[in-house]
């Protein structure tokens, strides 16, 4: 047994999207935050920003965006239920993105719209688009 670790001051954005469970990966939080879809404290940052408790991230997950306060930090990645008390989302945002969700969820959806197995000829029509007549 080692000595008790001191809580973290701050810590790596990247690091941080993987503890909190954001990504499934440390390179796809890299991947995100170089591509522009996290930003802390309303800028755009790199992979190595440092993050705190306090400081205010937006992340762009898929079709989701998430804006939270970071409440704490950790030294490892841990359990969803333990990973969801490092950060802190205001009801209103939750709400959104919830409503977001709901609506994808009741949306049309794409692609054949027969009944059971699609035919070579429905598939034809189907790739060549609407308003044009597939062969056959």
């Amino acid at each position: 047994m080692g000595a008790p670790q001191e809580p973290l001051e701050r810590q790596r954005i990247d690091t941080w999207l993987w503890v909190a469970r954001f990504v499934k990966t440390r390179a796809l939080a890299v991947d995100a935050v170089k591509g522009g879809r996290v930003h802390v404290n309303g800028a755009r940052v790199k992979p190595s920003k440092e993050v705190r408790p306090g400081d205010r991230v937006e992340v762009v997950v898929g079709e989701d965006r998430h804006r939270v306060d970071v409440v704490a930090l950790a030294r490892r990645r841990g359990p969803a239920t333990e990973a969801r008390l490092l950060y802190d989302e205001r009801e209103e945002d939750r709400a959104e993105r919830e409503l977001r969700a709901e609506q994808r969820r009741l949306a049309q959806p794409t692609g054949f719209q027969g009944a059971g197995r699609p035919t070579k000829r429905d598939r034809r029509r189907y790739e060549a688009g609407p308003g044009r007549r597939g062969r056959g």
